[in-house]
């Protein structure tokens, strides 16, 4: 995990938002505040705030109040359908404030647009590892924010792992595409390594440890080594072996095209996505 030079102990951070990728999010970052009560969640669901309370200590609301004003960042955490409304609702409670949306498919000028033209906005891109620790978030920032409040939002991400900036905002529906939806294709991959170890005869237990161990195994690999993974394919690939056999079986099924296909197709969606949710 990459490090980040910002300084968090003493950031107030507030939450618009309390679902799972916040919960994720508090969960790296109370660690690394001076308090809790540092942390600042709202949200309609009781059941959601008292579950922060409880587990990490954090203050809440279920309507935005005077408090949104004392925050140094305000992370906007709520589904994409809801932004808009979302937005009319903060714009009373907002100044000078850098806003941080980790919602999908809602583009920055939107949502400035939506916040009477606040320009200190920052988009975030993570995916569901972030639960553990080990997420890939992508970054986005609009030319009004600044060097210290790129470093800061990079900070909140780091959190919860990896970051990348990106400067074209488009290419944040590429990075959905990648590693934003990226976790979904790697369980698809698990699940049918899981089916076919099943039908040579493995339990569902045996087929699960072996296509789990298998693929934290060959990650960590291509994680820590120097050579790309084409070449580590290579190694494992004797001419008439059996992973010679496998993979002929893929490339005759055209699998790396579907792959390719499929991550198009994905990155697409999101562009249109975009375009809907940017419709008032």
């Amino acid at each position: 995990m990459q490090s980040s030079a910002v300084n968090l102990r003493s950031i107030k951070i507030g939450f618009i938002g309390g679902g799972n990728m916040a919960g994720a999010l508090i969960s790296g970052l109370v660690k690394q505040l001076d308090s809790a009560k540092q942390l600042h969640v709202v949200d309609l669901n009781q059941d959601n705030l008292q579950n922060l309370e409880s587990r990490f200590g954090v203050s809440t609301a279920t309507e935005m109040d005077a408090k949104l004003r004392e925050l140094d960042i305000i992370v906007l955490a709520v589904k994409p359908q809801q932004m808009q409304a979302v937005a009319a609702s903060l714009v009373p409670h907002i100044s000078t404030q850098l806003l941080l949306s980790v919602a999908a498919g809602i583009r920055a000028a939107d949502l400035s647009r939506w916040l009477d033209g606040h320009q200190k906005i920052v988009r975030a891109m993570p995916n569901t590892p972030a639960m553990i620790s080990l997420g890939m978030s992508g970054l986005y920032a609009m030319d009004a924010v600044t060097a210290s409040e790129r470093e800061l939002a990079q900070a909140i991400m780091h959190a919860v792992g990896d970051t990348m900036w990106v400067q074209d905002e488009a290419m944040i529906d590429a990075v959905t595409a990648i590693s934003g939806s990226g976790p979904a294709y790697v369980f698809y991959f698990i699940e049918a390594m899981q089916e076919a170890a099943m039908q040579l005869g493995f339990d569902a237990a045996q087929a699960r440890q072996l296509s789990l161990a298998t693929f934290n195994g060959a990650a960590q690999l291509a994680n820590q080594s120097d050579e790309s993974v084409d070449i580590l394919r290579q190694r494992v690939t004797s001419k008439g072996g059996t992973t010679y056999a496998a993979l002929c079986s893929m490339d005759d099924s055209a699998v790396k095209p579907a792959i390719h296909r499929a991550i198009q197709a994905a990155a697409q969606r999101g562009k249109e996505l975009g375009d809907e949710f940017g419709q008032d």
